[in-house]
């Protein structure tokens, strides 16, 4: 019986033991890899490659034709409509782009303008372009990207629209046309900063009065001073004699 166990129990030869030792310690590499500095990985991901999407190869769709006058919509061609009126009937016409505003400051800015004379006209930029395509306006195509509004008056008020547009910071001039003339922002701070046109008509007509003015009293002049001058001779003549 003794034996029995024994030979159970005792491990043969070739065979793994029941049991093993392992030792429990420090592992060998204690120097970690420390985590990226967060500025680092804002970095890595703004400046991460982004492959372009992959277009559908060509063939597989028509080619786009352009939207011909027939087979506009009577919608579009309404505002079209309204819109050459308005290039027609207004002297001031000024594109803003609108950037982000709320429709509670939309509400605030027209009603300054209001007070002015100036409206808010809001028309597609595709209807805005469509119109302005072949006309003498088409050097303002460049300005009708985006979110835009027209800031448009009867009269020019320039320094009347950038006093009342200090107020908005959202709302950005991009450029105007004043009296048939494309002018940039800076042009429009330079008309702004000219006198109305009563008082340039005034200042003309006292700078043209002032020649024909001192011309008479140079006519009156001469005529006084030879008389004067003949007197004084004549008495200088009876003296003597």
């Amino acid at each position: 019986m003794a034996a029995t166990l024994c030979g159970k129990l005792l491990p043969k030869k070739g065979w793994l033991p029941l049991t093993q030792s392992i030792r429990h310690g420090s592992k060998a590499v204690t120097r970690h890899r420390k985590p990226m500095h967060f500025l680092k990985q804002k970095l890595m991901a703004v400046t991460e490659y982004i492959p372009p999407k992959r277009g559908p190869p060509p063939g597989a769709y028509r080619p786009q034709t352009p939207v011909s006058q027939e087979q506009e919509s009577p919608f579009t061609r309404m505002l079209k409509r309204d819109l050459a009126a308005v290039f027609q009937d207004c002297k001031m016409v000024a594109v803003v782009q609108n950037n982000g505003s709320t429709s509670e400051d939309m509400l605030m800015l027209k009603n300054r303008l209001h007070k002015h004379g100036i409206k808010v006209k809001f028309f597609p930029n595709e209807v805005k372009r469509s119109f302005i395509r072949g006309s003498i306006y088409s050097n303002m195509a460049p300005l009708f990207i985006g979110p835009t509004v027209l800031l448009v008056s009867e009269e020019p008020k320039a320094k009347e629209m950038l006093s009342t547009l200090r107020v908005s910071p959202q709302m950005v001039l991009l450029g105007a046309c004043i009296d048939g003339t494309l002018l940039s922002v800076q042009g429009v701070a330079n008309y702004a900063r000219l006198s109305k046109l009563a008082v340039v008509q005034g200042e003309l007509a006292g700078g043209l009065s002032a020649p024909a003015s001192l011309t008479a009293n140079l006519m009156r002049r001469h005529p006084a001073h030879l008389t004067a001058l003949l007197r004084q001779y004549v008495e200088q003549q009876g003296k003597e004699a």
